[in-house]
């Protein structure tokens, strides 16, 4: 993980998904997924804020609805990062234009995240 983010440049995105998310081919893939839950995309984040500079995220306003503790979680996580709503849809055709996914162990509906580069 070390080298994608040392590689992510000023304004470029990362996608830190859960274990359904439908990664699109041709992106470089990093899986962390252990098992059901480990790690979540939620532990991702929190391990990369404290050495990444992040500028902004990607939610999707299916997070906000269907997991509304996880959007809660994520904004205590992020309180200096602004966030930016989308459908489910515009996230997977964003998507395709991110330096890299993440894929995580995360069960939780909906639990994905776009982290914008600063």
């Amino acid at each position: 993980m070390n080298r994608i983010l040392a590689e992510t440049g000023h304004t470029d995105l990362l996608t830190i998904c859960d274990r359904g998310f439908p990664v699109p081919m041709g992106i470089e893939r990093l899986d962390l997924a252990l098992t059901d839950g480990i790690p979540t995309v939620l532990d991702t984040v929190r391990a990369i804020y404290g050495e990444f500079l992040i500028d902004s995220v990607i939610v999707t306003e299916e997070m906000r609805k269907a997991s509304p503790e996880r959007y809660r979680e994520l904004t205590e996580a992020l309180p200096d990062v602004a966030f930016r709503i989308v459908s489910h849809q515009q996230f997977k055709d964003i998507c395709v234009e991110s330096r890299a996914v993440i894929r995580t162990g995360d069960t939780i509906p909906y639990a994905n995240i776009m982290i914008v580069s600063g």
